[in-house]
């Protein structure tokens, strides 16, 4: 069973940061060490070799876009690694054993045994899928998706403050895995607005949408929507047959253009 918990555990290719202190430090603590110079080691066993600890430790760090003082409490400029003070180290520990939970029934879904030791990391025909920490946060430490994030912003100054919010974080995170800046986000977001019986403030998403995808398909197609749900059916009509233009894949902008049309 401990060589199945460390296959997973390896396998994840992440590592909670905070059950970790290097060797001179945890000494200088008066802290035992434990073979690999480590000591509060929990979540691994604790003879994990330390090569495997510290590419779990830069690991984490990336898949939640966060430095080492993120769970680790910093004095004077010194880590105390050995420190369980901070919520996010404690918190963190109990994560990784859920995702490790989740890969355990993951195996056993998709009928292929977790295999242990560092060669399970590799992607080769016949592995199991693995969650990973990076699977869900993408770069974030508290992985909100971007319509939330936005909706938060509107409770405070309602359309306006949700675009602000947009071009704020659109101007910090783009091109990073963060969040998801393709022609869909806004049109999502301008979809709940409409479901929220809001379409002027989902008309203001999409017409910003526009500046950034002046070509997008399904933004014409969601603008239809909208126009149809005010009444303007020759403004919805107009939209869909852009939206058929400038994709002629759009199946489900034909379909509604047909219906439109009857």
């Amino acid at each position: 069973m401990m060589r199945a918990f460390y296959g997973i555990a390896v396998g994840s290719l992440l590592f909670l940061a905070g059950s970790i202190v290097v060797s001179a430090q945890a000494q200088g603590a008066g802290t035992a060490s434990q073979p690999n110079g480590f000591t509060n080691l929990q979540v691994w066993p604790a003879d994990t070799p330390r090569a495997v600890v510290l590419n779990f430790m830069n690991a984490f760090d990336r898949s939640l876009g966060v430095e080492c003082n993120y769970c680790h409490v910093q004095n004077n400029g010194r880590f105390d690694f050995a420190s369980d003070e901070k919520r996010e180290k404690r918190v963190a520990r109990k994560m990784i054993l859920f995702r490790d939970s989740i890969n355990v029934e993951l195996a056993a879904i998709v009928d292929k045994p977790v295999t242990a030791g560092p060669t399970s990391v590799e992607a080769r025909p016949g592995a199991p899928t693995r969650v990973l920490c990076a699977s869900c946060h993408h770069g974030l430490p508290v992985p909100v998706p971007l319509g939330e994030v936005i909706s938060e912003a509107e409770k405070t100054g309602g359309v306006n403050a949700g675009l602000a919010k947009f071009k704020e974080l659109r101007a910090k995170f783009y091109g990073g895995q963060q969040y998801d800046f393709t022609d869909y986000a806004l049109v999502g977001i301008a979809n709940t607005a409409l479901n929220a019986k809001r379409p002027d403030d989902a008309m203001r998403y999409l017409q910003a949408n526009l500046e950034y995808f002046p070509k997008s398909s399904q933004t014409y197609q969601m603008m239809a929507q909208v126009k149809n749900a005010k009444g303007d059916k020759p403004g919805a009509i107009k939209d869909l047959e852009t939206a058929v233009q400038l994709d002629p894949q759009n199946n489900q902008a034909k379909n509604q253009l047909q219906q439109l049309k009857q």
